[in-house]
């Protein structure tokens, strides 16, 4: 570990707010102190931290549960370091900020004919959260997840202060820090390994499945393709449950995006950099009524973008930007679900383990749960560190209302089917998980409190999520 001396003291101001993940779940209130420079931060866990209040780190609010929250506590916003340090386009690396988006990063690349290896769903997460999150994307059955391609990071721990860190010079730590959910240090800054932007396209193969039987045998087939995604309907009655609409993609090279010719609102769509920097093309209002989307609507919906979809198609070529990022053309979209709000549930099934998965769905039919959006995926091998996401298998992440009758019963039904497989929720998309629950899905969580003791001792580092899951040191 390279240590980083830091520079005279800083203060920070701050302000009482009342905090959220994106499903507007679990608010609780936390004084938010804007970080303006590196210094900010050492300064503040070396000093100001340790007034018994807790600390943990927030970027652009895209965990969807109570990981970047600390009621009574302290929240150290990220977003203003947002500037990209460095690209160095021989060695295909890339350093940035905490608070710098995906989004942001992606268009400046893209300016050079560079991308980033692995995106979320949203360009809007930041390098610091991606990290955090070690998020996946639709290629990991390919690439993995970031983890494979952060290469140092600049963290700042309370025991240790700021240091350079790589997986020679710190590996617990660094891989601690990959999946970690903030509790291991404050990162300031990332260096990531980037790649050769072919064209701002993608070519699809897309297939329309009849049911779930067709869409598991379908995805279990061999994945020649280097994206791969299924929009599950889950809401469908009888064998119709489970029809699906898969997307198999690979980039497209620059010398077969030339027939396109595209214009209008095509050429527009070929303009990664522009489109990458866009704003949504409509904002969800305040106060959306959340009644308005409900399971008959939403039925009658999956319905419709199910039958609109081809039922075999060769090589569409899709605008990259659109094809990743699909629902931030609509933005606030969280605010459809009303005032209650929502809850995601992602869960990996390991290889092997498809009887299993079955079973989630059964309990998925058999519960009623109103699931709206369905996202179904493969998983390569796991890879990071001791709370990291991914393994081999299979990944579902259904979005649902907060407010659903049944909902937490259900939902904790499927974590004793998941865990019982080998299997695990993402932590980064949860908000309600019971702590005894938590060691049965990690099982390298031991390594994870040793690394915590080692770089926090004194547990400084704390969120909701810590907290009721018992990963700093304390149950709620």
């Amino acid at each position: 570990m390279s240590v980083i001396e830091p520079a005279a003291r800083t203060a920070l101001a701050g302000e009482e707010r009342s905090l959220s993940g994106w499903g507007r779940t679990a608010r609780s209130r936390s004084r938010v102190l804007s970080v303006r420079t590196v210094e900010d931060v050492v300064e503040f866990l070396a000093s100001e931290a340790r007034t018994g209040r807790g600390v943990i780190a927030r970027g652009a609010a895209r965990n969807y549960g109570d990981a970047a929250q600390n009621e009574g506590g302290d929240v150290l916003d990220m977003t203003r370091l947002n500037r990209i340090v460095s690209i160095d386009a021989e060695r295909q690396l890339v350093r940035a900020q905490a608070g710098v988006t995906v989004g942001q990063l992606m268009a400046r690349l893209a300016a050079q004919g560079l991308t980033l290896p692995v995106v979320p769903g949203t360009r809007h997460v930041t390098v610091a959260g991606a990290i955090a999150s070690d998020i996946h994307g639709k290629n990991h059955h390919r690439d993995g997840g970031i983890a494979r391609h952060v290469t140092s990071m600049s963290i700042c721990t309370p025991a240790g202060g700021l240091a350079e860190v790589t997986p020679a010079s710190d590996e617990e730590l660094f891989y601690a820090t990959l999946g970690g959910m903030g509790l291991t240090g404050v990162v300031l800054e990332a260096t990531l390994a980037v790649e050769p932007l072919a064209s701002p396209w993608v070519a699809a193969d897309i297939d329309r499945t009849d049911g779930l039987a067709q869409t598991l045998d379908l995805m279990a087939s061999e994945e020649h393709h280097r994206y791969s995604v299924a929009w599950l309907d889950l809401l469908a009655s009888g064998s119709r449950m489970g029809r699906a609409v898969i997307s198999q993609a690979d980039p497209l090279p620059a010398e077969a995006v030339v027939p396109l010719r595209p214009r209008g609102r095509r050429a527009a769509a070929a303009d990664c950099p522009a489109t990458l920097r866009r704003g949504p093309l409509l904002d969800v209002p305040r106060g959306f009524p959340g009644a308005l989307l409900r399971p008959g609507t939403m039925r009658a919906f999956n319905a419709l973008n199910w039958r609109a979809s081809p039922r075999r198609t060769r090589g569409r070529p899709l605008a990259l930007a659109p094809y990743f990022f699909p629902l931030d053309a609509l933005g606030e979209w969280n605010r459809l679900y009303g005032p209650a709000g929502l809850l995601q549930y992602q869960l990996v099934i390991p290889s092997g383990g498809e009887a299993e998965l079955e079973r989630c769905f059964e309990v998925i039919r058999r519960r009623r749960l109103p699931v709206y959006l369905a996202v179904f995926k493969r998983f390569g091998p796991a890879f990071g560190g001791p709370l990291s996401f991914p393994l081999a298998g299979w990944t579902l992440a259904a979005d649902l209302p907060a407010g659903a009758p049944g909902l937490r019963p259900a939902l904790e039904e499927l974590d004793e089917i998941v865990a019982g497989a080998g299997g695990r929720v993402y932590l980064t998309k949860d908000v309600r998980l019971r702590s005894e629950m938590l060691a049965a899905m990690y099982p390298q969580l031991e390594r994870f409190h040793a690394e915590r003791a080692r770089v926090d001792p004194e547990g400084l580092l704390r969120s909701d999520l810590g907290r009721r899951l018992g990963l700093c040191g304390e149950l709620a």
